[in-house]
């Protein structure tokens, strides 16, 4: 069996944060964060998304690690952006029916930062007809059910509803795969185990289908440099009760790896960047927060698999953390 060089992924995972570490700037929300036409994709998406990815790779990394406070600080940083969750509160006076806020919201309160005014605004809001009836994508619904959870909010709608109406749960054709069903499915998976900490969250049958098939859907992925969506297929693949043989692990990582631009970015598709001058470039913030959070979480994910939550060759962390600790 191929031997995964943990190293090289532990590295890739260094890179990743310290690139991170370097433009958290970027991620702080500006003065349209709370207007009626403020664009919530650039604003408080990419805020969640730093949040949600920093208190994953936290759960999945030694308290001893370096990259522990770094990833506390980040996750820090991101809770003060909030206003220590007053401007979720705020979020529900403007649109008390919108649920991208709860959602962000319940990252935080599943790492321990709550905002108990906000929570019970919101409280009020999910007892209405109108946010049970609220219409979404099945996937996204899986999500929301799992956001109220969270955030102390229970209601009769069972999660197995709304998980055998996703894509993966209707275990689908494999052939039928394609980009958007292999960002739906992702989610499934994050969903149902918390974000990798619970494999056993995994029906059998979608265990199954996904030891099964995941492996072909990820290396068609990087063969067409999809390198967002492989990093999040190789974080199911890290989070399944039975993980992939490691060869799959050692070649997708060699493959990202050489992905990676220098400073620590991943770009969402495209070019290696010794492959032409523009690849070489440092990517642009909005082509690449996402990728580069999503290979720094599959990278600890895997690192934590592969060893058992023991590495003792762990690359160090020469990012500047900008003080240690969450705020609480």
């Amino acid at each position: 069996m191929t031997r995964v060089d943990v190293h090289k992924v532990r590295e890739a995972e260094v890179a990743a944060l310290a690139w991170l570490s370097a433009h958290r700037g970027d991620f702080a929300l500006g003065d349209d964060a709370l207007t009626a036409d403020g664009q919530v994709d650039l604003t408080w998406k990419p805020l969640g998304e730093l949040a949600q990815t920093c208190a994953s790779v936290r759960e999945h990394t030694a308290p001893d690690d370096p990259l522990h406070a770094c990833v506390s600080d980040l996750l820090g940083f991101a809770w003060q952006q909030t206003g220590r969750g007053e401007l979720f509160l705020r979020l529900q006076e403007l649109e008390p029916f919108a649920t991208y806020p709860l959602e962000v919201y319940s990252v935080f309160a599943g790492a321990g930062l709550r905002h108990d005014g906000y929570e019970a605004a919101a409280a009020t809001v999910a007892r209405t007809r109108g946010w049970r009836q609220t219409e979404q994508e099945p996937t996204r619904r899986l999500g929301l059910l799992k956001a109220e959870g969270r955030s102390g909010i229970h209601r009769p709608e069972r999660a197995q509803q709304a998980l055998r109406r996703t894509w993966l749960g209707g275990l689908p054709e494999p052939w039928t795969f394609e980009r958007s069903a292999g960002y739906a499915l992702t989610h499934v998976v994050f969903h149902l185990t918390d974000w990798g900490r619970t494999p056993e969250g995994l029906p059998p049958d979608l265990a199954d289908y996904l030891a099964d098939w995941l492996p072909p859907w990820l290396d068609t992925c990087l063969d067409a440099r999809m390198w967002d969506l492989g990093c999040e297929l190789l974080v199911v693949a890290a989070s399944l009760p039975r993980p992939p043989d490691s060869a799959m692990f050692q070649d997708a990582w060699t493959r990202i790896a050489r992905a990676q631009h220098e400073t620590g970015a991943l770009l969402v598709d495209g070019p290696d960047p010794g492959e032409d001058d523009a690849a070489a470039a440092e990517p642009d913030f909005l082509h690449c927060y996402h990728s580069t959070l999503m290979a720094a979480f599959a990278a600890a994910l895997t690192v934590e698999r592969l060893t058992g939550g023991v590495d003792d060759d762990r690359a160090p962390y020469a990012g500047d953390m900008h003080g240690q600790g969450v705020p609480g």
